[in-house]
């Protein structure tokens, strides 16, 4: 399964600030995993299903966009 950015309205471009969980770490559903900034405003990423987060795609600090990869999680 793949965590992506959320739609983020008018915003075309965040930033990653940093990842709240690592790769190989257990998440449950709804659990923060990362935080995004855009227009000054900080927005939590959900983990959308329960599983160990295979592999981090994006790194802190890289621009983001709605829509876009950020890691992906395995299945419990």
């Amino acid at each position: 399964m793949e965590i992506v950015v959320p739609e983020l309205g008018e915003v075309v471009e965040a930033r990653l600030l940093r990842w709240l969980k690592g790769a190989g770490d257990e998440v449950e559903v709804g659990e923060a995993v990362a935080e995004v900034e855009a227009d000054k405003a900080v927005f939590v990423i959900e983990s959308p299903a329960a599983g160990t987060l295979e592999e981090l795609v994006v790194s802190e600090g890289q621009a983001v966009h709605s829509g876009q990869l950020l890691a992906r999680l395995g299945l419990s």
